[in-house]
């Protein structure tokens, strides 16, 4: 097996994210306390988590779970589901479940990185990129060009990490449309599905709409419970599912009882958390907006159309790699400049950083940041 690269993100937030005094970059919503999502449940919810069995659990999932899970989606059923310890496993596998040598697949830049590097290890790898002059979107005929006799999967992401750019219908309409032609697995990570901004028409979700789709989802990004590690794949094909599941075996074999049995919660008051979230992420949005507003010489930022990161320009001379560097080394504020989400498959645009806004009290970050814009770029 390949070894695959320094995972570039990870290895900045392992030296940074606890350590920085103020995580202005966080990928993820609110979070809550275990006794706030226990409050959420029934009480026999929470006696069933209190005398939860601490033995192992089915590889495919809590089938409980799974049901609530299938709810979730269209066409789903439970037996559509496999659930994985967080997205990352999931990306993993079913990249080497889809994907061997010989094939070639097609990848939105700029990414998260293991949507690269992991189908990289695998085969050939070409990149499309997302156009920043036309708001981020993606060119359906890029994605046709890049097409080989080869070509097996086309990979996406929207609400997309770091623009949160949702694609706009036609254009997916367009895209599910291509893949069928050719009958390429189009795998969707859909991590911040259900944060929208303005209330910006949601997608549906890739394997209700696609025979060959595959839905990625977490209970880490919207709904803001990275901690249960509790992630899962939909997809209507069960020869696939099945294939993933033996390749679960090598790697986590199965999931966290309790945290299953806490995912069970969320999920059954998922509107409510979801609201929460959107209306957190709609006052920080405003309060980011002031910000760079009055640093309009040195940002051009733009509002993103869902999930809870944007990824704005830095104008100033000294660089945003520089910028970013002196911001957390001087003022404790963690942002992530535009190297860590380079590509090895094409040009991604420089100047960039990433900025998160689903976290409460995001205004004393904001206030650091003031500070120290002050300070050095007035």
């Amino acid at each position: 097996m390949p070894v695959l690269p320094d995972f570039k993100l990870e290895a900045y937030f392992s030296k940074w994210e606890f350590t920085a005094r103020y995580h202005m970059t966080a990928s993820d919503a609110q979070s809550m306390t275990m006794a706030e999502l226990l409050a959420m449940g029934t009480e026999e919810q929470r006696a069933a988590f209190q005398t939860q069995w601490l033995g192992y659990t089915e590889t495919f999932g809590d089938p409980a779970l799974r049901d609530i899970i299938a709810g979730l989606y269209a066409r789903m059923k439970s037996t559509d589901i496999l659930c994985f310890a967080g997205a990352g496993e999931g990306i993993y596998i079913a990249m080497h479940v889809l994907l061997e040598k010989g094939d070639h697949a097609i990848i939105v830049t700029p990414n998260y990185q293991s949507a690269e590097t992991v189908p990289l290890s695998i085969c050939d790898v070409s990149g499309v990129a997302l156009d920043p002059a036309n708001g981020w979107s993606l060119d359906i005929d890029a994605v046709r060009a890049a097409i080989r006799p080869n070509t097996k999967l086309v990979s996406i992401n929207f609400p997309h990490n770091p623009t949160g750019k949702i694609l706009e219908r036609d254009r997916f309409d367009a895209l599910v449309g291509l893949c069928r032609e050719h009958g390429i697995w189009l795998f969707s990570d859909e991590v911040y599905r259900g944060l929208s901004v303005d209330g910006k028409p949601q997608l549906p979700a890739v394997a209700d709409v696609y025979e060959r789709g595959l839905s990625l989802a977490v209970m880490s990004k919207a709904y803001g419970l990275p901690g249960l590690r509790i992630g899962w794949i939909a997809c209507r094909d069960r020869t696939i599912l099945s294939r993933m599941e033996r390749m679960k075996h090598y790697i986590s074999i199965c999931n966290s009882a309790p945290s299953e049995s806490l995912a069970k919660i969320a999920l059954l008051n998922g509107g409510r958390i979801l609201e929460r979230n959107n209306r957190l992420i709609a006052a920080n949005l405003d309060k980011l907006k002031a910000l760079f507003d009055e640093f309009a010489s040195l940002f051009e930022w733009y509002t993103p159309d869902g999930g809870c990161v944007g990824y704005p320009r830095y104008k100033g001379a000294d660089g945003v790699e520089n910028f970013a560097r002196d911001l957390v080394e001087s003022a404790g504020v963690l942002l992530l400049p535009a190297s860590l989400y380079r590509s090895e498959l094409n040009p991604t645009p420089d100047g960039r950083f990433r900025i998160g806004f689903g976290r409460a009290d995001i205004e004393e970050g904001i206030a650091a940041m003031r500070s120290h814009l002050l300070r050095n770029h007035r």
